[in-house]
Parts: structure tokens; sequence; C-alpha cells
């Protein structure tokens, strides 16, 4: 097979019902932001995730503020705004399929994708 590899993704991980980014995860913010502060003209899709669990509407809501708050992160060390552009995909394109906690920690994410 010639095809490329899928592009690395950056999983940042959330809380149950949170969409506060966590201090476990500030490693990853700090090496997105200095790639992106190093090449100016870098961009990345933050695309906010939730579980399964909740109305589709408000996982929407909860998938966005997730990737709000992943680009204040990222703002606040250095990435500009024209570089991050925010997709909210709520529970309609999971990262792991099925049920249950172990899947929903997983589908509780924002990916970072060139």
């Amino acid at each position: 097979c010639d095809e490329p590899p899928p592009p690395p993704r950056c999983d940042i991980l959330f809380a149950y019902n949170k969409a506060d980014v966590r201090s476990s995860d500030m490693h990853k913010i700090s090496a997105w932001a200095k790639r992106l502060t190093a090449d100016p003209g870098m961009s990345v899709r933050l695309e906010g995730n939730a579980d399964e669990r909740g109305s589709s509407d408000y996982n929407k809501g909860l998938a966005m503020r997730r990737s709000e708050n992943v680009k204040k992160a990222l703002m606040a060390k250095g990435a500009k705004a024209g570089q991050l552009e925010l997709v909210s995909n709520g529970e309609d394109d999971p990262v792991a399929a099925g049920s249950g906690e172990k899947v929903w920690a997983q589908n509780r994410c924002v990916n970072v994708v060139e």
C-alpha cells in the first residue's frame, strides 16, 4: 500500500461533563503551541468530541466548549487565533466505538489535527 500513514493525533482528554483542560494535558498544549509559534503559517483544527451520554445538542455544545478551552490554552502559550479552527463533533464522530466508561473516556477529547 502506497498511502501515507494518517496524521498523528494529539488527544486532550476531559473529565465527564467537563470542558476544563486538565493540568495533566498541559505538556501537550505546550508542545503544540511551540510548533505553532515556530511556524506562523501552520494551522490546526481543534475537533471537540463528547461521549454518547446526553442529548445531541448538549454534546455539541460541550464539545465546542472543549475546543474553545484548548484554543484559549494554546493562545495563552503564544499561538495565534488565525492558526486555530474550531470544530464540534459532539458524539457524532467517536474516537472509540462501543459503550462503557473506558470507551466514553476516550471519546471525551479534543483532537488536534494538522
